[in-house]
């Protein structure tokens, strides 16, 4: 085990806070209000200034595609680097400097949005920066977090990671307000040189703490890893003997041990499967769902307007609402009726909810493509649904990851559950890019392309409950 060095051990005492967390949730509360701040009117923004700038009602359709093409393949830029990210800490030069480094890089994406919002090329590069950097440094700040604790204060670990997801979900929050505000009054160059500057603050606030870090030194290059396993099984498939797994051929170059431990996350991989599917909706809301806020009646009716991309807001504040009710409430009122709130049956319900939100989404389009105006009200309804859906899915999906993944393998699974995020975006983006071509999809217009979906995650949900019964679980707890 690699020794953890610290360069003010002095104010660690039995039961009190390490005196880096300030600085930590401070950086994740301004890097999550940039990251969402860019990203709630990303889609708007590129129909607008890029894609259909004349408003032309021919061509809104396809300029809508093309946004959602572009949105969705940051997305999916954004959710792989973390693998690679982790990769980089844990091997080479370390959590500490993987995200000093990369956030500064971060800090230029966000520069090149701001300065060239009137040049699509060179905005687009300004976005595969800010993917490289979001991504980048995901999976390194939440462990950062644990390698603050010690025997002495590790009770205190849980209150911190509230906070650390509190300060994700306020800069999340305040953001989809501030920002849709700043870029209707001030337009795009404020907008998204705003979420900069608060990119700005967050690495200088971490680069502050920098004195009161743990700092886990990297281990160098781990050869008992997944993918090296994996690979070496696949290539030498030959030599398997009968009644073995296509993975034993590995034990006689590998740890045997850790050879098992990745037969456990290929067990979880019969489960992710059906994942990406649902990021590939969820993420929707955040694209798809903005630009059809736009032709929403917007009116509150409680003395006040919402702009299209502040629409988004509600999903954060439905999330955080809700994942007590479901600890506290559902799940407890579920077991009383004699119904065992299973890791699986939790996401094959969650799975359902996903599709009922997309069928109001299908439904409210259906209104707009016979030309009605329907009420917001009607996507606040969906937001709800999909919120239920997340907690079902999201927190649960990370459960069943962790608690069936052996020690060895618990930073591997979460990696690969930000791939399936990757994947999913990466399938919706191709689906947009042929429709904005031409292509297959180009016949999924208005209402059908939401119906598509709808229909694609029943069917999803479906097959997973039928392989559901059949899946083994093998815990890893303690």
């Amino acid at each position: 085990m690699s020794e953890t060095t610290t360069d003010v051990p002095m104010d660690k005492k039995l039961g009190t806070y390490p005196s880096s967390i300030p600085f930590i949730l401070g950086n994740e509360a301004a890097e999550r209000f940039s990251f969402y701040g860019m990203r709630s009117i990303l889609s708007t923004f590129l129909v607008a200034q890029f894609f259909n700038p004349t408003f032309n009602p021919a061509l809104q359709a396809v300029a809508e595609a093309k946004s959602n093409e572009k949105v969705h393949m940051f997305v999916a830029l954004a959710y792989i680097m973390p693998m690679v990210g982790g990769l980089v800490a844990d091997w080479f030069f370390g959590k500490y400097k993987v995200i000093l480094y990369v956030s500064i890089l971060y800090c230029f994406g966000h520069l090149t949005l701001a300065l060239f919002e009137e040049n699509l090329d060179v905005f687009s590069i300004g976005l595969i920066i800010i993917a490289m950097g979001a991504g980048g440094i995901k999976s390194c700040v939440s462990a950062n977090v644990g390698d603050q604790f010690d025997s002495s204060n590790e009770h205190l670990m849980s209150k911190v990671y509230g906070w650390f997801y509190f300060a994700i979900n306020t800069g999340s929050v305040v953001s989809n307000i501030l920002i849709p505000i700043i870029y209707a009054k001030y337009g795009p160059a404020w907008a998204f040189g705003v979420p900069g500057i608060l990119m700005t603050i967050a690495t200088i606030t971490f680069f502050l703490g920098r004195k009161r870090y743990v700092k886990v030194p990297p281990a160098g290059i781990n050869r008992n890893n997944f993918i090296f396993i994996s690979w070496y099984a696949l290539t030498n498939l030959g030599k398997k003997q009968a009644g073995e797994s296509w993975l034993d051929v590995a034990k006689a170059s590998y740890d045997p041990e850790k050879v098992e431990a990745v037969k456990a996350v290929y067990r979880v991989l019969a489960v992710f499967a059906f994942i990406p599917i649902f990021w590939a909706l969820w993420d929707q809301n955040l694209a798809e769902w903005v630009l059809q806020a736009t032709k929403l009646n917007l009116d509150t009716g409680l003395g006040f307007s919402l702009l299209p991309e502040q629409v988004q807001v509600l999903n954060p504040i439905f999330l955080v609402s809700f994942i007590p009710v479901f600890t506290y409430g559902v799940y407890p009122f579920v077991e009383r009726m004699g119904i065992k709130t299973t890791p699986l049956r939790r996401l094959g319900v969650g799975f359902l909810l996903t599709a009922l939100s997309f069928v109001v989404i299908s439904l409210i389009q259906q209104s707009i493509d016979g030309g009605g105006h329907p009420s917001l009200w009607w996507q606040v309804l969906a937001y709800l649904i999909l919120a239920w859906g997340e907690i079902l899915v999201s927190i649960t999906g990370l459960e069943y990851a962790y608690t069936n993944s052996p020690k060895s393998m618990k930073g591997t699974m979460s990696a690969i559950w930000f791939s399936c995020v990757s994947i999913g975006n990466l399938g919706v983006s191709l689906v947009n890019q042929s429709k904005a071509e031409g292509g297959f999809f180009a016949q999924l217009e208005g209402a059908s392309y939401y119906w598509f979906f709808t229909g694609l995650m029943f069917i999803s949900t479906i097959i997973f409950f039928l392989v559901a019964g059949r899946l083994k679980e093998t815990r890893y707890v303690g």
